[in-house]
């Protein structure tokens, strides 16, 4: 039981950062928010970094304190048989290839890429789906799912953002965070999200839906934080992604005694919190039906 519990306080976060990543050039710095959320609430909800100097503040939030875990954004990882095709054994060779790569591939738009003006997506046959094992395993939230990483263009695109994205994370675990499920778990961990997996339905480019939703399940956060967090889709993705990791901290440490299957470790996984009636009923008040219907069933537990 002691060892148990230590492991339990050794994956449990003191802070729980999320950030809604871009892909964006010239917008980035309006474009990239961050939130954070301790036990104590929403602490900030701010923009105003490039990616770079993103990831410099999250490499010295851990300094100051490690017993942090952050939620990126945007997909970790390719499906396996692209990572073959080019040659890559390893998530971290993988990150690697993309700083050398990512740039001439959203300028070029090759196949099996599409989304940029005159560019179509190509067909993919069964064998090579554009999709990882992760992204088939949760129902849509209100008809919407993540997006392939392939697709670099068009609305509610991951791809681009992708691109930019995963040589970050190569910094990230050279500063000494775990990035799950690819290393073992430990703090300061680094996990993909996807906010909608964390938010349910909602309309979020609606002002009035954002505002709604905010009041109903965060009405307890400072007023200045949830009027930051209404202002844009942007700033309302991460704010509620980071309430709702810090709402589930406690979930972090199952990590630990979770399997990591050989594709995890190559494709990754979107991490979503243990299914409980706590959260099903957190979805479920208030508001929400108000806003966006009835509300989805929550994802299932990883396995």
């Amino acid at each position: 039981m002691v060892g148990t519990q230590h492991r339990a306080n050794a994956l449990t976060p003191a802070a729980c950062v999320a950030v809604d990543w871009s892909g964006a050039l010239t917008t980035v710095r309006a474009r990239l928010w961050l939130a954070e959320a301790r036990t104590n609430g929403l602490v900030r909800v701010e923009c105003g970094y490039t990616r770079k100097e993103l990831v410099d503040e999250l490499i010295e939030c851990a300094r100051r304190d490690p017993r942090l875990v952050v939620g990126l954004g945007f997909a970790f990882a390719f499906p396996l048989w692209f990572q073959e095709q080019l040659g890559l054994r390893t998530a971290r060779e993988q990150w690697l290839h993309v700083a050398r790569e990512g740039e001439d591939w959203l300028a070029r738009c090759p196949a099996p890429f599409w989304g940029r003006p005159l560019f179509r997506k190509p067909h993919f046959p069964a064998h090579h789906s554009e999709w990882r094992a992760t992204e088939s395993e949760h129902p849509p939230v209100g008809g919407i799912g993540p997006k392939s990483v392939f697709q670099i263009g068009g609305a509610g695109s991951v791809g681009t953002g992708s691109l930019r994205g995963m040589p970050q994370l190569a910094r990230l675990q050279d500063a000494g965070f775990a990035i799950w499920p690819f290393d073992r778990p430990r703090l300061p961990l680094v996990v993909e999200i996807y906010p909608r997996y964390l938010s349910g339905a909602v309309d979020k480019s609606n002002g009035a839906a954002r505002a709604l939703y905010l009041e109903a399940h965060l009405a307890s956060e400072p007023r200045a934080l949830l009027e930051q967090a209404a202002s844009c889709e942007d700033a309302f993705d991460a704010a509620v992604s980071a309430v709702s990791m810090q709402r589930f901290a406690r979930d972090f440490a199952r990590l630990a005694r979770a399997r990591r299957s050989a594709v995890e470790r190559r494709e990754g996984r979107i991490w979503v919190p243990l299914r409980d009636p706590l959260f099903e009923r957190w979805l479920r008040t208030g508001a929400q039906a108000r806003i966006s219907g009835p509300a989805p069933r929550p994802p299932a537990a990883p396995r």
